[in-house]
């Protein structure tokens, strides 16, 4: 993978509050002095209520902030507990995760992940799209029939598609320590590339210091979500130069 634009993306997830900002400033640093900085897009997604403070302190550095979940009206409403892009925006993200498994999980079907990305890139931001499989659909060997699903209705009627990332996160994979087999990892990438040749797509699942080696084998892919392994500022400047080896 050298020399090729690679994303790291740090997905916080409900972890994190304002003492743990500090832990950027060992990122910041590593990142302005990395030798491959051209090639790398470092992007962290924390909870809500750290997007203005992390932004403000990652402001020219290069980093991107993200939010992790976005409500599909643009427009404010009776929403309680909810926020929209222009939110997100105006507190300083420029990305937004959008169909990740744990809010499908909690209910979010396809017709609603279209409409938030829609919304979202309406309001500018750019999108951080999440597909991935069970391990009973992976048993059941129909992975690519769900993943061209997911595909094909969150981005229906969306004509122009080079402000979104796929992140292809197998939900078996989440947090379980395990990862698909490399030729396994290599067809699904290939094959959702083969809906659109100019999809950037990004691996997310359970990535650490111990598999990155494994997993920047495989040229295919464009970048990483990361979870746990990204609140550790160490791991996660460990994960961003074994990439590049």
């Amino acid at each position: 993978m050298t020399n090729k634009y690679i994303y790291f993306i740090a997905n916080w997830k409900m972890f994190g509050e304002l003492g743990s900002l500090n832990t950027l400033h060992k990122v910041t640093k590593f990142f302005k002095n990395f030798k491959n900085k051209k090639f790398t897009k470092i992007i962290y997604c924390p909870p809500s209520t750290l997007i203005r403070p992390m932004s403000k302190k990652l402001k020219d550095s290069g980093i991107d902030v993200g939010g992790q979940n976005c409500h599909e009206n643009e427009n404010p409403g009776p929403f309680t507990g909810f926020i929209n892009c222009k939110m997100l925006k105006s507190v300083g993200a420029k990305y937004v995760i959008i169909g990740h498994s744990e809010n499908r999980k909690t209910g979010e079907n396809n017709k609603l992940i279209n409409l938030k990305i829609k919304s979202a890139l309406k309001s500018g931001l750019k999108i951080i799209f999440c597909i991935g499989e069970t391990l009973q659909e992976k048993r059941k060997k129909i992975t690519k029939r769900i993943l061209n699903n997911q595909i094909k209705s969150g981005l229906n009627k969306i004509k122009d598609k080079k402000n979104i990332l796929i992140a292809y996160e197998p939900i078996w994979s989440i947090g379980s320590g395990l990862i698909p087999k490399s030729n396994e990892l290599l067809d699904t990438i290939n094959f959702i590339k083969s809906n659109n040749k100019n999809y950037k797509v990004l691996y997310g699942g359970s990535v650490s210091t111990k598999n990155i080696l494994q997993l920047r084998l495989i040229d295919n892919i464009d970048g990483f979500l990361i979870g746990g392994a990204s609140q550790d500022s160490k791991k996660f400047i460990d994960i961003i130069k074994k990439s590049y080896n």
